[in-house]
Parts: structure tokens; sequence; C-alpha cells
């Protein structure tokens, strides 16, 4: 069955129809196969997945010191404190990263998520610590329907910041859950590496205060009226 732009405005009211929930998805007709999310005018027969950029953030906007140090964030640890990292990553099929941030588990030795299939965008060799892991060359919207085409419906964008800038501009960020930490760095990795995108208007959803300071907040790609 072909996906027609009327097709795709109908999926998209059943998408609106679930706004709100932490999870929104639908089913195509059989003929159509895999399932499909659309969160954002993609353009017709454009595959997606619920892709949540989970990140920790200094007050300006800082994920790591500018050596790539992400030590401060251990000052604000809170014995009973959670920030839903656990929840999240069991909630998902995907874990997207790039090779800095696949960095860290390298000098760890392991990687921590065995279980979640795991692509690290780079262009270099870089030493594959479980079977899990896929490098890729790719660009962020090839993946994205690589995951689409084996059932893959959801995917934690772990960062960088350069990553996420590039899944920004393709518009392939559905949800945003940055963790403001009450510390200026001053300089660092952004959250977003600079790029050339044009505005991006969102949904508020959440701000969730933690006796740690920290103030976690969460926003929705806005959908189009």
């Amino acid at each position: 069955m072909e996906l027609t732009a009327d097709r795709l405005e109908n999926y998209k009211g059943e998408i609106r129809k679930w706004k709100g929930h932490e999870r929104a998805r639908f089913s195509l007709p059989a003929a159509a196969g895999q399932r499909w999310l659309s969160f954002v005018s993609l353009g017709v027969g454009r595959a997606m997945v619920e892709v949540v950029y989970y990140v920790a953030s200094s007050l300006d906007g800082y994920i790591a010191t500018a050596d790539g140090s992400v030590e401060w964030l251990s000052r604000f640890h809170t014995a009973g404190e959670d920030h839903g990292a656990g929840a999240l990553e069991s909630s998902v099929d995907a874990l997207l990263l790039g090779s800095h941030t696949y960095e860290f588990a390298l000098k760890l030795g392991q990687w921590p998520s065995p279980n979640t299939p795991s692509w690290v965008f780079t262009h270099r060799d870089l030493p594959i610590l479980h079977p899990s892991i896929t490098l890729t060359s790719q660009n962020p919207g090839e993946v994205i329907e690589l995951l689409a085409s084996r059932g893959l419906g959801r995917a934690w964008l772990m960062g960088g910041g350069k990553l996420a800038a590039s899944f920004h501009a393709e518009a392939l960020i559905s949800r945003y859950i940055i963790s403001i930490f009450p510390i200026l760095l001053g300089s660092g990795v952004s959250v977003f590496a600079p790029h050339s995108s044009g505005a991006d208007e969102l949904r508020f959803i959440s701000a969730t205060p933690f006796k740690s300071g920290i103030i976690q907040l969460t926003y929705e790609q806005a959908l189009n009226a």
C-alpha cells in the first residue's frame, strides 16, 4: 500500500489523538509493513523512529568541559535521586552516540548496555567492545530508516553535541530531555554544536526539580497544525 500525502495526514491525526503519551505509537495497515512514527512534517513515505535526546547540561549549555570531561556531574550525586536514565534505557530499542561519547566506554574497557543494539557514528576504526555495537559512517537519516526497517521504534540519542546537531538538522529528534545542572562551565562541548538549521518550535511537557538543584526539562517536537 502506497503511503500517500492524504494517508500521511490521517496518520498524523492519529498521533495527535495520542498526545501526552510517553510512547505514542500507531500501526499502518498490515500491507504497509513496519511500524512508523511521525511527529513532524517528514515528507511522504519517510520512516521515523521516536528519537529521544536525553542529556545532562550545565546551566550555560555545555555537556562536557573543553577537554571532554564530565567529572563535574558527580558533584551533584544525591542518594535516592532518580533522573530517569534507567527507565529510559529499558524503554528504548536502540542507542545512538558519537565517537567521543563512545570513547568514555572505551576508557572503562566494557560496554554497559550489551542487551541494546547500539550505533556509533564515526569515520574512525574504533575498537568494538561488544557484538551489539555497530560502527557507522552513514548519516542520521539513513540509520533511522535502517532502525525502522528492523522494527526498532524508539532510540536514545546519547550525544554528543555534534551528532545531536546533525539529528536536529534532519528533524529527527522527537523528544528532548535536558537535565540542567546548577553549574556554569564557561566553555566546553555544547548541547548542540553550532549549526545553520532554522528555528525549531518545541512543545513544553514538564519541568521537574530535584533536591540536588538539578531541573529536568522535557520538550517535544511541535506537531504542525
